[in-house]
């Protein structure tokens, strides 16, 4: 479609708007104004989650079954996600130790539990 149709009057400005709102996900404009964010579909977002939950499993797994003596294991960071129109994603927040995130569950709340 060349442009000049736009101009010309060939093309409404309604179906310009629609072309350009319907454009594939890898088309220059979408990489322009989402950035990397176009290259991430649903099932590259499923993977990241299911690492993230693999990790976290692994690390409770490892925290129960350290002795009591040993010093507390870090709380595993999510796998990097794209930002979305400037925003920063929640997973990224830094974690402490004696703090965790909202509904993440502390050492002492996992010994606990599966003691």
């Amino acid at each position: 479609m060349d442009l000049l149709d736009w101009h010309r009057g060939a093309v409404s400005s309604r179906r310009l708007a629609v072309l350009v709102k319907h454009l594939p996900r890898d088309s220059a404009v979408n990489r322009d104004l989402h950035g990397e964010a176009v290259e991430w579909d649903a099932s590259t977002h499923l993977l990241a989650a299911t690492v993230d939950h693999l990790a976290v499993a692994n690390w409770m797994t490892a925290t129960i079954n350290s002795g009591e003596d040993a010093d507390p294991l870090e709380y595993p960071e999510g796998v990097p996600r794209p930002q979305l129109n400037g925003e920063r994603p929640d997973a990224d927040a830094a974690q402490d130790e004696d703090h965790p995130a909202p509904g993440q569950p502390s050492a002492d709340q996992l010994m606990r539990f599966f003691s």
